[in-house]
């Protein structure tokens, strides 16, 4: 049940090793294969390598397989080596030698390229979605909490008022950054291998232009070479644009853990989204949050990871691409579980009146203070020595009517801005 099945039976310990859990692996692309297999088959015909009769049959068939992953019901058994060699199979068991007939004119090198190309097209564009409904929320939030001051920290040490209207905005305006490389690397992968065969093109006179139109890609990878070569390039690119984002969201979570704490207390959760403790009943843990940041930093690893099972290998085809669909792919299925999940929980979060008049918070002012001094007339670095006097001493007291009015911050966060700075 191999493609390049030559009539010798492989050894059985040599094939669980190179075939290790593709099977798995390859259902996440195998609606993505049987749409490479209908284009490549229309190709064939407008070349008249099969008839339009042949078309037909196979347009059947792949439709039928494509229900069938749709629906659930379409597997690949322990003796097929991948989805690649089930569907060939399947073709010629349901149609007849037509079905011998799809492999023409390609590869299982860039029958692989292209069904990975289209399943990052299409995931790339679910998790752009994903992250606008993000995006959106956080605004909201920022709107509806941009009256609700909060302590500004730097070095962990209390710093400068802030508020949740701008922690929310923040990183809402932060994902937009993570939105531009999403669409970078969209137009990376938008480009069709097929017809690059095994990494050197085909003497047949193939239609690449035909289908680039019928797989909707912008455009094609014009050197059959440089389609080769873009397996593990495409995966580094994705895997920066993914890391990007998973860092925003660690982040993010990060900060959502330790405002939770009772040391902080600014916010808190419903208790159906927390979890408890087995012996410490007091306990609201934010383990969601806690579980994103950890899924999150593993996926930022997964450049580094990519970038050390590709560097430095040669032109051509190497089995070592195998070992990057497994976790590029969980990647695409984590992000979007992500993204989900962090938007359905911090909707719910609960923001706590912080008394700013407390004495952990009577420094939060300072800079305003000197500022009110610079405006009456003093110099600013006397300012500055006046009320870090005033520090010293246990004199200082905090003026907390001073207003930031300019773009961005907490009297003016610019919403309306950041919304409409989102990528279209």
């Amino acid at each position: 049940m191999k493609l390049w099945d030559k009539g010798f039976t492989i050894d059985q310990q040599i094939e669980k090793f190179t075939v290790g859990n593709d099977r798995e692996i390859d259902m996440h692309i195998a609606k993505y294969d049987v749409q490479a297999s209908l284009a490549h088959a229309v190709m064939l015909a407008s070349i008249g390598i099969i008839t339009k009769n042949e078309l037909k049959d196979l347009k059947k068939g792949l439709q039928e397989l494509a229900d069938e992953i749709k629906n659930g019901t379409f597997i690949i058994e322990a003796s097929f080596e991948d989805v690649h060699s089930k569907i060939e199979w399947e073709l010629t068991d349901r149609l007849g030698a037509v079905g011998k007939k799809i492999h023409t004119a390609r590869s299982r090198n860039d029958q692989v390229l292209v069904a990975l190309h289209l399943y990052y097209k299409e995931n790339l564009a679910s998790i752009d979605s994903k992250v606008n409904v993000l995006f959106e929320t956080l605004l909201k939030l920022a709107d509806t909490h941009k009256k609700s001051l909060l302590p500004g920290y730097t070095h962990l040490q209390v710093a400068m008022p802030s508020s949740f209207g701008l922690w929310f905005s923040a990183y809402a305006e932060l994902l937009i950054d993570d939105v531009y490389m999403l669409h970078a690397v969209a137009k990376v992968v938008d480009q069709n291998p097929l017809g690059s065969a095994a990494g050197y093109g085909s003497s047949f006179p193939i239609d690449r232009a035909l289908t680039t139109k019928e797989l909707n890609f912008a455009t094609l990878k014009y050197n059959v070479v440089a389609a080769q070569l873009s397996r593990g390039k495409s995966e580094r690119s994705i895997a920066a644009a993914l890391g990007g984002l998973c860092n925003t969201m660690a982040r993010f979570a990060m900060d959502v853990c330790l405002y939770m704490s009772q040391n902080f207390n600014f916010i808190s959760f419903p208790d159906e989204l927390t979890t408890g403790s087995s012996i410490m009943p007091h306990k609201k843990n934010p383990d969601v949050f806690e579980l994103i940041r950890g899924k999150c930093n593993k996926i930022q690893a997964l450049q580094t990871e990519i970038l050390l099972i590709t560097n430095n290998l040669p032109t051509g085809y190497h089995r070592d691409f195998q070992l990057l669909k497994e976790n590029i792919i969980n990647a695409f299925e984590d992000v979007k579980d992500i993204l989900d999940i962090f938007n359905y929980a911090i909707q719910q979060v609960i923001v706590k009146d912080i008394d700013l008049n407390d004495e952990k918070y009577q420094y939060l002012f300072t800079v305003d203070s000197i500022n009110n001094l610079v405006v009456s007339g003093m110099p600013f670095r006397e300012a500055y020595q006046k009320i870090g006097e005033q520090v010293q001493t246990g004199t200082y007291t905090p003026d907390f009517g001073k207003q930031h009015t300019h773009i961005g911050s907490i009297h003016n966060l610019s919403l309306d801005k950041i919304r409409e700075k989102y990528p279209k």
